[in-house]
């Protein structure tokens, strides 16, 4: 498992640092000098991305995580969800910077996603704290 964290910690490091460049290009490009949504992309994958999968790769070292029954599901939701987070981030970020005009179904929809991933990351951050109390036990 600790291969794996290091491997998600490095992608998401990357991910972080891609976001950051395309936040700051593309709201140069566009002109747009306004608060978006892009912008918090890149902390986002800092800290939920990189952050999580090292704090994590050192704690299964201590207390050896992935010999808990579910911790590889739990790991899969938690990527899932943060992604979903990104991908709604993304799209709410790219309407502010081109000024699109949305229906008010559209920006709920545009809400949903960003909760739903949300809601699944953090779900799965307390089950993962909940794996790491019982290995602590």
């Amino acid at each position: 498992m600790t291969k794996r964290c290091a491997a998600a910690a490095l992608t998401y490091a990357v991910a972080a640092m891609v976001f950051g460049v395309f936040y700051r290009e593309f709201t140069k490009f566009q002109g747009f000098t306004g608060k978006t949504t892009l912008s918090v992309m890149h902390t986002h994958y800092f800290l939920l991305g990189m952050v999580f999968f090292l704090l994590l790769m050192v704690l299964e070292k201590n207390f050896h995580l992935s010999a808990q029954k579910n911790v590889g599901k739990i790991l899969i939701a938690y990527q899932v969800g943060l992604n979903i987070t990104g991908l709604g981030l993304f799209m709410r970020g790219m309407t502010q910077v081109l000024g699109t005009v949305l229906s008010r179904g559209l920006d709920a929809s545009i809400s949903g996603i960003c909760g739903i991933g949300h809601i699944l990351t953090g779900v799965s951050m307390i089950l993962i704290l909940v794996k790491i109390k019982k290995s602590c036990s």
